[in-house]
């Protein structure tokens, strides 16, 4: 029998995590059963659960790699601009969310997500773990910018990050529930909010 490549694999897994996601969008993950994502992606029983034991792994799968995607960019705008505008990495998060949405509704998903780490102890532990990175990467931001005085140092950095992680799910909430014009000067209001400390 031939080897299966991993380019074959990764493509059947994005299938699979494409057909659930709009399975969950349309009839929400409780409603959704594993015959609806084996009809949803035209793969058999066991093509599904050789990539996934459960519609739990699915769900998580969908999660991660969205908060993935946000964390990434934090990090990297963490460590290869330190000294950029907080504004600018909250406001380019913002636009991450709101192009990915556009393609993929992340949004909506990660309302959903949200209502099911309550009740999924292993859903809530890994957001625990991604919003911790990403207030960690945060402060390294914010300690940047107490340094040049553009944010006060009577607070803690870790303090201010965690705020600035606070505004995330209120702008996501918006954009899952409400019309997306509503949410269009979000990132410019952000941007000017906390400008670039070089910024005169």
């Amino acid at each position: 029998m031939p080897k299966v490549s991993q380019q074959y694999m990764d493509a059947r897994r994005t299938q699979i995590l494409d057909a659930a996601r709009r399975c969950f969008l349309r009839d929400g993950f409780h409603s959704t059963s594993m015959q609806d994502l084996f009809a949803e992606s035209g793969l058999s029983a066991g093509a599904v659960y050789r990539h996934f034991a459960s519609k739990d792994e699915m769900i998580l799968a969908i999660a991660e790699e969205n908060m993935r995607e946000v964390l990434t960019l934090v990090h990297t705008v963490a460590t290869t601009r330190p000294r950029g505008s907080v504004g600018a990495v909250i406001a380019d998060v913002f636009d991450l969310v709101s192009a990915r949405s556009a393609e993929h509704d992340i949004a909506r998903l990660a309302v959903l997500a949200w209502s099911e780490a309550l009740r999924n102890p292993t859903l809530a532990r890994q957001f625990s773990t991604l919003l911790t990175q990403m207030r960690s990467d945060l402060s390294e931001v914010v300690r940047e910018h107490q340094e040049s005085g553009a944010l006060p140092k009577e607070v803690t950095a870790e303090s201010i990050a965690g705020a600035l992680v606070c505004f995330l799910p209120g702008y996501i909430l918006q954009v899952a529930m409400l019309d997306p014009t509503l949410v269009d000067g979000v990132g410019d209001a952000v941007r000017a909010l906390w400008p670039d400390p070089a910024t005169p």
